[in-house]
């Protein structure tokens, strides 16, 4: 007696939406921005100073907006007590919940000891911008320099943290093998860095400040974060070959059956090596060459904002493109509301509208990164790199 069996395969929403594009790409810039201003911060190297102030600006900014954009993506933002009402000590979601609440006020706490002697200075100013410096100063006490890296050093660690979760609650999903690698936590950290090393780039140009030494700095950040992110996705790639690993037999075969995956394939590859051999000719000049070069850093910085952006996007959504339990691909097209365009640009307007209320209220262009700060905490030449911008006090 035969008989058939029919196997129906329903096919299911996508879990992420863009919000999570959004938090994974900004809590990426502001770990990222805060280990670029650790230097300053932590260490006291005077010559990263100027790179640190944008650094904990776009930290602090990208710290505020991350948790708005992943509330959203719960779809309930409000049922996000559960996270606490019912922990789980085994998800990586559960511990992350724990993890990013202390690293947002941390981040918050050293900003404040960092801008704490700019506010000082800035007490006697007229208008909302001293009535600002003196409710945020609290005192007129010195700000220890030893509070300044304790607080500094607890933030490092927990974005540390912050770096772990994120690529883990990813890589532990053994239903989606292009996630489950164990490449993916280090990729998204290296990319993360990439990201930021061309937001201070083009921060550095529309702020007014254009310090050539923070464009050097930022170049020779992109030129590592490239070549370690190549030579991961290398090694991925070949170990994957060899020892017939999952991800990258998921990989290889949506590249081979897909036309969109073969055209992200080969963008990545495009543009990876693309950007490290700009990175790389712009360090290589000499003299005015380079000077003239480093105007156009900014356009290096889009374009490595993009990379990092576009690699989660590609990591998160078309990753839910893939079927699962049946052949082929889903179509996904970016809807027009809260839950896609609309969410996307608003995610980016918010962090505008904090990095202006800031650039606004709070005097971080002469901020010292804590200790106290001289009477006259501009220089000639700091004069000089923010003619046309914005003063405070």
């Amino acid at each position: 007696m035969n008989s058939t069996i029919e196997l129906l395969a329903p096919r299911y929403d996508i879990a992420w939406y863009p919000w999570a594009v959004q938090y994974f790409f900004m809590i990426a810039l502001s770990y990222a921005t805060l280990w670029l201003a650790a230097p300053a911060l932590v260490l006291g190297k005077k010559a990263w100073l100027p790179t640190a102030r944008l650094a904990l600006l776009a930290c602090v900014t990208t710290t505020l907006v991350a948790p708005v954009a992943l509330l959203a993506d719960l779809h309930q933002p409000l049922r996000f007590w559960h996270f606490y009402a019912y922990a789980t000590e085994s998800s990586w979601m559960s511990i992350g919940s724990l993890i990013l609440p202390l690293y947002v006020v941390s981040v918050l706490a050293l900003t404040w000891l960092a801008w704490r002697p700019a506010l000082h200075d800035n007490r006697e100013a007229s208008g909302i911008s001293g009535f600002v410096a003196r409710r945020l100063a609290f005192g007129t006490s010195a700000t220890p320099r030893a509070l300044v890296v304790l607080v500094g050093l607890v933030a490092l660690l927990l974005s540390s943290g912050i770096m772990l979760y994120t690529g883990a609650e990813l890589a532990i999903v053994k239903a989606r093998p292009l996630w489950h690698t164990m490449w993916l936590p280090p990729m998204l950290v290296a990319t993360g860095f990439i990201a930021a090393a061309g937001l201070l780039l083009v921060l550095n140009r529309v702020s007014g400040v254009r310090k050539h030494a923070t464009n050097m700095q930022m170049l020779k950040v992109l030129l590592a974060a490239c070549a370690i992110a190549g030579l991961m996705a290398l090694t991925w790639l070949l170990d994957g070959i060899n020892a017939n690993i999952g991800s990258v037999t998921a990989a290889l075969e949506s590249v081979r059956h897909s036309p969109s995956w073969r055209d992200t394939a080969l963008w990545g590859l495009i543009s990876g090596v693309l950007l490290l051999a700009v990175v790389l000719w712009m360090l290589t000049r000499r003299g005015e060459q380079q000077r003239s070069l480093l105007c156009w850093a900014w356009l290096v910085g889009l374009f490595a904002i993009h990379m990092g952006w576009m690699f989660r996007w590609v990591v998160l959504m078309d990753v839910q493109t893939v079927a699962r339990h049946s052949a082929g691909f889903h179509h996904y097209g970016i809807p027009a509301g809260s839950a896609g365009l609309l969410g996307i640009i608003g995610t980016f307007g918010l962090w505008l509208a904090a990095v202006l209320v800031i650039e606004l209220f709070i005097p971080w262009r002469h901020a010292t990164q804590g200790g106290h700060a001289p009477a006259n905490p501009v220089t000639d030449s700091d004069h000089a790199a923010v003619k046309g911008a914005a003063h405070h006090g």
